[in-house]
Formats: C-alpha cells, sequence, structure tokens
C-alpha cells in the first residue's frame, strides 16, 4: 500500500499570518495534533504543532532568563527563543521545511519516518502542493484490519505449525534445534529449551502471529547458561 491509499485528503491546514489562538482552537475541535502550514499559492512552508505551543509565557513554561555567556555569544538565538514563546502568529513558532512524504510514498516509509523522527502526522505534497495528511492514527486503521483479516483465517493444525516453524527459521536469533511445536485445535503447545527470558517471550510472539492460533501454552524450560540450573 502507498501513502495515496490512505492518506486524508481534505486535510485542514493554516497559513503563516493565522493567529496563534485560532491554530490552537482548531486543533482542539478536529482533535488533531498538528496542522500543515501553507502560503496564499497552497505550497507547504511549515508545520505547527502541540510542541510548537508548550513553551509560552502564557503558560509560565518559557525558558529563564540566559546566563551573561550566551548573552554574549549567542544573542540571535535568545533572540530566536524570544520570538518562540512571545510570538503571536503561526509564522513565528511553526516548524519551516517540515519532513512530508508523497502520494507514492510506501506506508512502511510513512511509518519508518514516523518512528525514527517521533512525528505523529506527515503531510503529503505533491510537487509544491498539499494534497493531504497521514497520520499514525491512520496506519493503526490498517493495522486494525490486518490483525482482524489474519484472525478470520482458518488454517488446520498442520498449517499452522508449518507457519510457526517457518518463522523460527526465519529469525537468526531463535535456537535451531530444541524446541517442540504441537498444535490442537487451534491452540499451540510450545515444549523444548531456550537460553534467556526474551528469547521465551519472543517464540510465545511468534506463536501468538501465525494466523488461525486461539491461544498459545508456553511450556518452554528455561537453562541458566551460568548454572545449568533449568526452570519451568
Amino acid at each position: 500500500m502507498i501513502v495515496s491509499d490512505l492518506m486524508t485528503k481534505k486535510c485542514i491546514s493554516v497559513q503563516p499570518g493565522t493567529s496563534l489562538a485560532d491554530a490552537a482552537r482548531i486543533m482542539l475541535d478536529q482533535h488533531v495534533s498538528g496542522l500543515p502550514v501553507v502560503d496564499a499559492t497552497g505550497k507547504l512552508v511549515g508545520v505547527v504543532t502541540e510542541g510548537d505551543l508548550l513553551r509560552r509565557t502564557e503558560l509560565g513554561t518559557a525558558s529563564h532568563q540566559a546566563g551573561w555567556l550566551k548573552t554574549f555569544f549567542l544573542p540571535d538565538s535568545l533572540a530566536a527563543d524570544y520570538v518562540k514563546t512571545h510570538g503571536r502568529h503561526v509564522s513565528e513558532v511553526m516548524t519551516p521545511d517540515p519532513i512530508f512524504v508523497t502520494p507514492q510514498t510506501t506506508l512502511a516509509d510513512a511509518a519508518t519516518l514516523m518512528v525514527n523522527k517521533h512525528i505523529k502526522r506527515l503531510p503529503v505534497v505533491a510537487g509544491h502542493e498539499l494534497v493531504g495528511v497521514i497520520s499514525r492514527t491512520d496506519l493503526l486503521r490498517v493495522l486494525v484490519r490486518k490483525l482482524i483479516e489474519i484472525q478470520a483465517n482458518e488454517p488446520s493444525d498442520v498449517e499452522i505449525a508449518k507457519y510457526i516453524k517457518a518463522s523460527l527459521e526465519h529469525e537468526n536469533w531463535t535456537p535451531k534445534a530444541g524446541i517442540h511445536i504441537e498444535v490442537k485445535d487451534s491452540i499451540v503447545y510450545l515444549k523444548g529449551i531456550i537460553m534467556s527470558d526474551a528469547e521465551k517471550q519472543a517464540v510465545n510472539v511468534i506463536a501468538e502471529n501465525a494466523p488461525g492460533v486461539r491461544e498459545v501454552v508456553d511450556e518452554l524450560v528455561f537453562v541458566d547458561p551460568a548454572t545449568g540450573m533449568a526452570f519451568q
């Protein structure tokens, strides 16, 4: 899937001259955490988010008075901070030249950007024009549909066991021997030896993700590599 399959096309945007009061009101009314900022031609020029409005004199969250070193050597930085904490218009607090995606960007790439850049919403740009927005919520809707589709399948016990074994073989961290998979009435029984709690949990996750699984019964035995002691 690509971004154009999922994005919100009729997205709400503001202009650089929009007041912060109006921008904040729109965010609250529309239940969004950020807004694209476009100029008079529809070109994306920035993004304003809740985070941009957190450091404000009105909230008592503005930075404290800087020390004399910063005052002497970095006056421009102090002036920029003042604009951010005292400005009244979107252009004064927004993040310029924001990260964006195109309608052809894959959902995997969009999700990776959101995670790596700690972004909740991404503007979608075609050429220079804002054409939509895609958010984490949009991706969660896809996830829910995929999970429901997986649950709707009813593979046989043999197919479930094959899926789990193939998944274990695919991962480099999994033990290549010592794990036995039994499936009965769509219930998976995990038996064998593992060497760490993280390994144990990951094997359970693989079993849980197999299509058609109703329950996972963990009968794995943990063997402490240092002492050789075994624990159920």
